[in-house]
């Protein structure tokens, strides 16, 4: 009777062990989707800062930047409205 004992024992350690690692698992599971989508945000965000600071560039170096008059060259000294209005929005 004492080896049956100690196998039901050692069964209901597994079997709670085996519990733990089920729970570890969902958790794990959740932590690697939550990972993925701030990384997917983040790459977002960079993206979307990189193209910012391009344009921003360009409108220094004397180009428009908005819609209406994109890449052409803008009168030295003189600011655009709307490619200002462009920058601002962002």
């Amino acid at each position: 009777m004492e080896v049956t004992e100690a196998l039901i024992e050692m069964e209901n350690k597994l079997t709670e062990m085996l519990e733990e690692v089920k729970e570890l698992k969902m958790k794990v599971y959740s932590l690697e989707k939550q990972n993925q989508q701030l990384r997917a945000k983040l790459y977002t965000k960079r993206s979307q800062g990189e193209g910012y600071e391009n344009l921003a560039r360009l409108y220094d170096e004397g180009f428009h930047i908005c819609p209406m008059h994109f890449a052409t060259t803008r009168n030295q000294g003189e600011d655009c409205l709307f490619c200002l209005g462009f920058l601002k929005r962002e």
